[in-house]
């Protein structure tokens, strides 16, 4: 038995499986929960390359799997990285039911949460653009509702991810020659320079930034939310193990710069936008920019991969919990795509639906940094860090998140004020899958409070996946 074949092939076949039973919709989903949990409690408890007791039973689970010619090699190191991306992915199938994802999205997410783990583990390394492009792909069905016309968001999500994957492939070629020839400063240029424009590509960095907004408007709100977290993460992760595996890389001159530059134009971009934005899922779009835009300017920080990964909780918390409310306000609505989420057609359902209402303004805000909520703490740690190294970016972030604090006040006033016109069809409609939204919605802003009151209680835990970079710094600007 090997590492590989539990975190990755047994996944994929569950995947495989769950998606020709997917007629059995909370069959499916519970399986889903059940698959992504269990391999999510493996990883913190089952060692590998070491043994192992179970009951009489003694076994070894080893860290390399050898599938056409090419190795798959999970360590040690990798575990707290395996655990908090299948719990991770159990967190978000859990309520997919009640926000009524469709039937695609748990055997797809799971099969996107496999690519992705096989991404961290493939050597060569360089092989892991092939299989974020796999789930690139598999992401397509879970975003483009059946029956309707693809829109132009996932058309041009599709298109700008394809672009960024023949740049990393050609600099992987490149690298290889620099390797050989490491005095060669023009080949080493270019090949920083076609790395610099594949990542620009695939975390969506301004301005290639429009399909975030656009899937956000035209796609369901929880779907979308889950492709938003777990493709900008796992990219990040792919991008440090470049600086990993390439110490002249993570050592070239400008590189922090080019970090700090392109997270602050992330993050001044978002937040501008959601200050003027009438439309809440183009808003969760920019709040996401702005979510990569800190991650970003954490890296660019000497010893900044900690509070990169100490990110990932209070993140994921709050766009779940605001992606959940979405789906709820969206439900509740009879308008069809993509205008059932614009603050025309949700204005005064705060009043009909305060859970959802309430619930949505706080993952908001907990995004925008609003102290005691999950979100505070890192980027009080984030500032303070940034202040010590340039106080004009560390003025200019916090600018960013005023915009979109002022986005979220704009959404309150919104959601609060007096209906125009309130019909007894949307009523009943309103009333579909109400309880078990309303306990995961109110789970999880409880859950933000107390990542933001105790966050020495969860985000020391995550930070730990920082080891299996062994101490990866890049020096500062």
């Amino acid at each position: 038995m090997s590492a590989p074949l539990i975190w990755i092939g047994l996944p994929a076949v569950a995947a495989v499986v769950l998606f020709s039973l997917r007629r059995w919709y909370r069959s499916t989903i519970i399986a889903g929960v059940a698959i992504a949990l269990l391999l999510g409690v493996l990883a913190l408890l089952l060692p590998i390359d070491e043994f192992a007791r179970l009951g009489p039973w003694t076994f070894k689970v080893s860290s390399t799997l050898n599938l056409l010619g090419r190795r798959m090699v999970l360590t040690n190191l990798d575990r707290p990285l395996l655990a908090a991306t299948y719990l991770l992915a159990a967190f978000w199938f859990a309520a997919a039911y009640a926000a009524q994802a469709g039937r695609n999205f748990v055997p797809l997410g799971l099969l996107i949460t496999a690519a992705l783990v096989a991404a961290s583990a493939v050597e060569p390394f360089l092989y892991a653009a092939l299989l974020i492009e796999l789930a690139v792909l598999v992401s397509v069905p879970i975003l483009a509702a059946p029956g309707r016309p693809t829109g132009r968001g996932v058309l041009r999500f599709l298109t700008y991810q394809s672009l960024g994957m023949p740049f990393i492939l050609l600099t992987g070629w490149m690298l290889t020659g620099v390797e050989a020839s490491p005095g060669e400063l023009a080949l080493i240029t270019r090949s920083i320079t076609l790395l610099a424009f594949g990542f620009l590509l695939l975390l969506a960095i301004f301005p290639f930034h429009s399909w975030m907004p656009m899937l956000g408007e035209e796609a369901h709100p929880y779907p979308a939310a889950f492709v938003f977290l777990m493709l900008p993460w796992m990219v990040t992760l792919f991008g440090l193990g470049f600086l990993h595996r390439y110490s002249w890389l993570r050592n070239a001159s400008g590189l922090a710069e080019l970090l700090q530059m392109a997270g602050l134009l992330l993050v001044l971009a978002g937040g501008a936008w959601a200050a003027f934005q009438r439309h809440l899922g183009r808003m969760l779009a920019y709040a996401v920019m702005v979510e990569t835009g800190l991650s970003l300017l954490a890296l660019s920080l000497p010893g900044g991969l900690t509070l990169h990964f100490a990110m990932l909780m209070p993140r994921s918390a709050a766009l779940g919990v605001w992606a959940l409310a979405l789906s709820r306000l969206r439900a509740a609505q009879k308008l069809s795509p993509p205008t059932d989420l614009s603050f025309e057609a949700v204005r005064g359902l705060g009043r009909r639906l305060p859970i959802a209402a309430g619930s949505l303004v706080l993952a908001h805000f907990s995004v925008a940094g609003l102290p005691l909520l999950a979100g505070f703490p890192v980027r009080l740690a984030l500032w303070r860090e940034l202040s010590g190294q340039n106080g004009l970016v560390a003025a200019l972030v916090l600018l960013g998140s005023v915009g979109l604090l002022a986005g979220g006040l704009r959404t309150l006033a919104v959601l609060v004020a007096s209906p125009q016109q309130e019909s007894q069809e949307s009523i009943q409609s309103g009333r579909l899958l109400r309880q078990p939204v309303q306990v995961f919605l109110t789970v999880g802003a409880l859950v933000l409070l107390l990542i933001g009151l105790m966050p020495q209680w969860f985000l020391p835990a995550i930070a730990g996946i920082a080891e299996a970079f062994g101490g990866l710094s890049i020096p500062g600007p």
